[in-house]
C-alpha cells in the first residue's frame, strides 16, 4: 500500500500521470539552446545540497515578492481578490518540491510529465482543479515568462551561503539560469500549441 503523498498534489512519481507532448528528442535540443550540459548538472546538484536546507527562507523571498505585487497576488485569490491563504499554502509546499526537483532529478521523460502537468496548472485547462480553489482562471503566459528574472536572481544570495568559491557559485548560478529558462520553455508549451 502507498503512503500518502505528504505535499497535497505533488504528482512528480504518479504512475497515471499523463506523458508530455514533448519528446526526449525535443527536450535534447532545448537544453542545447540554453547551453545546458553535464557541468551544468553537476553544478545543480550542489545547488540542491546548498539549498536544502534553506527552502523556507527562499519561499519568504519569493512569496514575499508575489505579496508585494497585487497583479501577481491576484493569481493566488479570488475572483474579486481576496487571497486564498490555503491556496497559498499548498502552492508554497508545491514550489519547495520544486526547488529540489529542479536540482536534483534526472530530466527525463518521468520528469517531463510532470513540467507538462505543472504547466497546465496555469493555465485555463487545470488551474485551481488541484486545490479545489476559488481563483481566477489562469495564469498569462508573459507573467510565467517575466518570473524567470526574480526567481533566478534572488537564488544567488542562498547558493553563497553554502561556503563555496566564487566560481562554484557562479556555477550553480548559470546552472539554475539555464534550468528555470528551461523549464519555462516547456510550460509555454499548452499556451502556444502547434506554434511552441
Amino acid at each position: 500500500m502507498t503512503s500518502p503523498d505528504p505535499v497535497p498534489g505533488y504528482t512528480h512519481d504518479d504512475p497515471g500521470l499523463a506523458p508530455s507532448p514533448v519528446s526526449a528528442a525535443d527536450l535534447k535540443l532545448l537544453k542545447a539552446s540554453v547551453l545546458f550540459g553535464p557541468a551544468d548538472q553537476q553544478a545543480l546538484r550542489t545547488a540542491g545540497e546548498v539549498l536544502s536546507g534553506q527552502i523556507e527562507q527562499v519561499l519568504d523571498v519569493w512569496y514575499g515578492f508575489v505579496g508585494s505585487h497585487p497583479h501577481l497576488l491576484a493569481y493566488f485569490s479570488t475572483p474579486d481578490g481576496t487571497p486564498i491563504d490555503d491556496y497559498l499554502a499548498r502552492v508554497r509546499a508545491r514550489f519547495g518540491h520544486w526547488i529540489i526537483d529542479t536540482c536534483t532529478r534526472p530530466y527525463d521523460e518521468r520528469w517531463l510529465a510532470y513540467q507538462h502537468e505543472i504547466a497546465l496548472r496555469h493555465t485555463d485547462v487545470k488551474k485551481n482543479l488541484t486545490d479545489a480553489a476559488d481563483s481566477v482562471p489562469l495564469i498569462p503566459l508573459r507573467h510565467i515568462i517575466a518570473f524567470v528574472y526574480p526567481i533566478t536572481a534572488t537564488i544567488r544570495p542562498f547558493l553563497a551561503a553554502g561556503g563555496h568559491d566564487d566560481e562554484q557559485v557562479d556555477a550553480m548560478f548559470q546552472a539554475w539560469f539555464k534550468a528555470v529558462t528551461l523549464q519555462v520553455a516547456l510550460w509555454s508549451q499548452p499556451y502556444a500549441g502547434r506554434a511552441w
